[in-house]
């Protein structure tokens, strides 16, 4: 069996992980252990625990640079501990983000530079790539207005970020979508839950023909 990798990616308040959620609701009665679900950071014990550091309010006065690469070393111990060995087993991997992110919220949001945030995570990734990335597009007010409403216990310290940086993350994803077709397909966002889950099975649909047929 061949193994995929598909990421999915958004801005904060997009409901990417409940999407995410709903489909391993439905797959991983039918593929145990062939379905491998992760996220980033995290994924593997160290990059957990570099999570916690990034996502630490205590961490304020994380220099931006040294935030970066802490995501890129994170993904880097995630990438030998769990994305390669699935992959050579041939699973199907479903990964709560990935490099993209880095680009949209260091790259933009910081404004670090994409091209310089897309160089550290090379080095980190070593050409291991999503075959498919979700993309789940909203508009950063709506997001951020879905935050306040639903996630106020999980609320981390990039969410706390001003509009202007959630603007800046949102264009460079929108950036990284005109620059990889192939690879990054947008979903809109703002539709109901039910249809957002419907047009992402369509998508995976195509990576392994028949995934969804019985759903």
């Amino acid at each position: 069996m061949k193994g995929h990798f598909i990421s999915f990616e958004g801005p904060d308040g997009a409901g990417k992980t409940s999407v995410l959620k709903a489909l391993v609701g439905q797959l991983q009665p039918l593929l145990g252990e062939r379905l491998v679900v992760t996220r980033e950071p995290g994924g593997d014990p160290l990059s957990e625990q570099l999570r916690r550091v990034l996502f630490d309010d205590r961490n304020k006065g994380m220099d931006d640079r040294t935030e970066a690469l802490l995501f890129a070393a994170a993904r880097r111990q995630h990438v030998v501990s769990v994305l390669e060995p699935s992959l050579a087993a041939g699973k199907i991997i479903f990964s709560d983000r990935y490099v993209d992110s880095s680009v949209a919220y260091q790259g933009g949001g910081r404004q670090l530079g994409e091209q310089a945030v897309w160089d550290i995570n090379a080095f980190a990734t070593q050409g291991v790539m999503p075959e498919l990335t979700l993309y789940f597009d909203v508009p950063s007010e709506v997001g951020i207005r879905r935050i306040a409403q639903h996630r106020q216990n999980q609320v981390n310290r990039l969410d706390r970020e001003a509009l202007s940086f959630h603007h800046r993350v949102r264009h460079a994803y929108l950036r990284l979508l005109d620059q990889y077709p192939e690879r990054i397909k947008k979903i809109d966002a703002t539709q109901p839950l039910d249809k957002v889950i419907a047009d992402a099975k369509q998508l995976l649909n195509r990576v392994e023909p028949g995934l969804f047929d019985s759903h």
